[in-house]
């Protein structure tokens, strides 16, 4: 499985909320209905951003990216969300607090070829070239958020 096959334009998702735990909350809901996560999913991802926090401060966007556990995944998947509002979280390495609203949740299984450390290195790229993240960020449709980010994953 490739880093592509991952992203799908139905798990792109846009939220309304204020806080980390409803848009965990929210997400977990959504993602559990399509059986792509077990039952203690949520519970797992509040958990691990407690102690190993996911925001990221990148040279062009602060975005997050909040994972489990592999066995709390079913179907490997990674989801995209964009908060209305910026959610305020810690970052990654040295717990500053950082104000996101572009949200990456990754669903990695080990079994499916690929590895979380490599997706990250591969969103990592991403978001650390300029020309993609002007044209993700002025997207609103979830197909072309899913081309544009599958166009510019090498």
């Amino acid at each position: 499985m490739s880093a592509k096959e991952l992203f799908s334009q139905d798990l792109v998702f846009e939220e309304n909320v204020q806080t980390i735990d409803e848009l965990f909350k929210n997400v977990a809901t959504r993602i559990k209905k399509q059986n792509l996560v077990t039952n203690d999913y949520e519970r797992a991802l509040i958990k691990r951003e407690s102690e190993f926090p996911t925001g990221l401060l990148t040279q062009y966007l602060p975005i997050a990216l909040p994972h489990t556990d592999s066995i709390y995944i079913k179907k490997p998947f990674v989801v995209v969300v964009r908060n209305e509002y910026p959610i305020t979280v810690k970052q990654m390495g040295d717990n500053k607090e950082i104000e996101v609203k572009d949200f990456f949740f990754l669903g990695v299984k080990e079994s499916a070829g690929f590895s979380q450390v490599e997706l990250l290195s591969v969103l990592m790229d991403l978001f650390m070239n300029e020309k993609f993240v002007n044209e993700y960020i002025n997207l609103t449709n979830a197909i072309e958020i899913i081309n544009c980010i599958k166009d510019n994953i090498k």
